[in-house]
Parts: structure tokens; C-alpha cells; sequence
């Protein structure tokens, strides 16, 4: 039986933790999560994607996630996420249930590990992190092209782009020493000053891709769930024999 002291707050706290593995950013703040239902015996909570065709193991990826930080919630009980109105769905939420595997779940089908899947999009969402630092620093302050292969981790003035830049770069591995190059290759290793310029310009397209992906998909979304435009935050329904919280919405 879940404990009253876990509200929907500390499940959607969970569920921002999550992040789309192609768009980078939280599934609370794209929409993705669409109910939340707590009961005597946990949680479940509903799924969905802007379209049905969405990318399978980007899909399992996410639901994947989703369970994960969930059953990570102190005193949440019984954890069920499912994934809805994608033609994967009943392969996915049935995989997800007998804790399958990404591989177990979908054969032959699972051409790459999940892991080496999360490595990629960990790897692009460091380098859209890396532009948007240093495109900032070559906009605001006197920095020059010429100056990118001695750039360290202290040059960048803290904020918003220096904390994205070094979480990303936690989550692949790179060092957050001060001294550290910000212009390395996925393994860590300084990339040759003559090679930066096209670093550069390889990041600012994985950038603008990222970017383009996440409107475009926050479009696709509201045009598929028109009935609450796609933005209305999700279903809260709390039915705890003890909880008098009715239905509501979150925005």
C-alpha cells in the first residue's frame, strides 16, 4: 500500500528527472506524461508521444526511464508506466511488465544496445551544450576563434550554459576540473586546434537539430491531442482510501 506522504508532486518530480533522449529536455516539460493515478497500491502513470511512429527504442527508452526514477520514490509502492498510442505499445508495456530488457523485449528487432543508444544522444546533448557556451562567449565578451584551443572549464562565466555544459559532460565522463578543455573529443582528449573550427560548426548543427526536433514535436503533439492542445499538463487522480484529492489538472 503507497503512503499519503507521497503526492503527485514527488511523482511528477520523478518523472522531470526523465529526460526525451533525442530532445533533451524533461518528458513533463514536452507534455509526454499525460496521468498520473495514485491508489492503495501505488502509481500508475500513462505515457504518450507525438505521434504513433515515434522512434521504438526512443519510446522504451523513455518508459524504461520513467519506471526507473519512479520506483525510486521512497514509499510509492506498486509502479505501472505505460505507453500509449504508439504501435509499439502492447510490445513495450508488456516488456516493461515482465522486465524483459530492451532486448529481451523487442528480439531481433534490438539491433543496438540500449546503452550504446543513451551514449549517443548523451554525446549530442554535450556538444548542443558546448555550442551554446561557447557561441555566447564569442557574442558577449572578447574571446576569438583563435583563443578556443586554450579554453578552459574556468573561462566560462557561471549561468545557465556552464551548468548544462557540465552536466552533460558528467554524464558522458569528461572531466569538471577548472584546468579541463572545453574542446574535447567524446573520450576527453583535446581535439587539435585546426580541427576546432569544425568541431565548432558540427555542434552548432547538432544544436539547431535538437532544437528544430523539440518544436516540432511540441506542434505534432498539440495537433494530436487537440482535445486539451497538447500543453494542458496531465491528469492527476488521486483515489487513496484516505485521500480526498479529487481530479485535477496540472499546469
Amino acid at each position: 500500500m503507497t503512503g499519503e506522504s507521497v503526492t503527485s508532486d514527488d511523482v511528477l518530480g520523478a518523472l522531470s528527472e526523465v529526460v526525451d533522449p533525442e530532445l533533451d529536455e524533461p518528458i513533463t516539460d514536452l507534455g509526454f506524461v499525460r496521468s498520473v493515478l495514485l491508489d492503495d497500491e501505488g502509481v500508475t502513470v500513462h505515457l504518450r508521444l507525438p505521434t504513433a511512429f515515434c522512434s521504438p527504442n526512443f519510446a522504451y527508452l523513455m518508459v524504461s526511464d520513467a519506471q526507473d526514477v519512479l520506483e525510486g520514490v521512497a514509499g510509492v509502492g506498486r509502479v505501472r508506466v505505460l505507453l500509449d498510442d504508439h504501435h509499439d505499445s502492447q510490445k513495450i508495456n508488456s516488456g516493461l511488465a515482465a522486465k524483459a530488457g530492451y532486448q529481451g523485449t523487442f528480439g531481433v528487432e534490438a539491433v543496438d544496445s540500449l546503452d550504446d543508444l543513451r551514449r549517443t544522444f548523451l554525446r549530442k546533448a554535450h556538444l548542443a551544450a558546448l555550442e551554446r557556451c561557447v557561441e555566447a562567449l564569442l557574442r558577449e565578451t572578447a574571446l576569438t576563434l583563435d583563443a578556443l584551443p586554450s579554453l578552459t572549464l574556468r573561462d566560462i562565466p557561471a549561468g545557465r550554459y556552464r551548468s548544462a555544459l557540465l552536466r552533460r559532460r558528467l554524464a558522458i565522463g569528461l572531466t569538471l576540473c577548472p584546468a579541463g578543455r572545453v574542446f574535447v573529443d567524446d573520450d576527453g582528449t583535446p581535439i587539435a586546434p585546426d580541427a576546432i573550427p569544425m568541431r565548432l560548426r558540427f555542434a552548432k548543427s547538432v544544436r539547431i537539430s535538437i532544437e528544430g526536433n523539440s518544436h516540432f514535436c511540441r506542434g505534432l503533439l498539440a495537433t494530436r491531442y487537440a482535445d486539451d492542445d497538447g500543453t494542458a499538463g496531465p491528469r492527476i487522480v488521486d483515489v487513496r482510501s484516505t485521500s480526498s484529492v479529487p481530479v485535477r489538472r496540472v499546469s
